[in-house]
């Protein structure tokens, strides 16, 4: 059983979303299947098909919640330190092309969203920048094509 690595906030988040579906989803979903139901032929009956496969979906996504949660592994990134890139980490980098800095922490994959600066551990730039320290240069193969990056910064907050 592989142990899933994540942050307490990811966690949190995860935590929050499982409560939410098992809730408040699980209960308007059987009340709509309910309601579907008394409407007479299931057969032709679309509002009934389309709750069905709603509490599928939803069940499925508890299933997989739950089983995320049974085997995190949670990293308080606050007691972490060193120079080195790990788990964690946040890295400011500087593109060497465009000059352009950016800043990443390496997260967990349920919590990755590059648009608020976290990457998945298992991204090409974060296993790129795994092991590295400041003041290294990596290249990072992108679907846009290689990258270069100076790695400034490396902090664990």
């Amino acid at each position: 059983m592989e142990k899933v690595p994540m942050t307490p906030a990811g966690h949190q988040m995860l935590e929050a979303e499982l409560k939410r579906r098992q809730s408040e989803d699980r209960p308007n979903i059987i009340a709509a299947i309910s309601e579907a139901r008394a409407h007479g032929d299931l057969s032709e009956n679309a509002e009934y098909h389309a709750a069905k496969e709603q509490q599928s979906h939803n069940e499925g996504r508890i299933s997989e919640l739950e089983d995320l949660l049974s085997r995190a592994d949670v990293i308080d990134v606050t007691k972490l330190s060193g120079g080195t890139i790990k788990f964690g980490a946040t890295v400011k980098l500087v593109d060497e092309d465009t000059d352009e800095e950016k800043t990443y922490q390496i997260v967990g994959d349920q919590e990755a969203d590059v648009k608020s600066g976290k990457i998945s551990i298992s991204s090409p730039i974060a296993r790129a920048l795994i092991g590295k320290a400041e003041g290294d240069s990596v290249e990072v193969a992108a679907p846009g094509g290689a990258r270069a990056y100076e790695i400034l910064e490396v902090k664990f907050i």
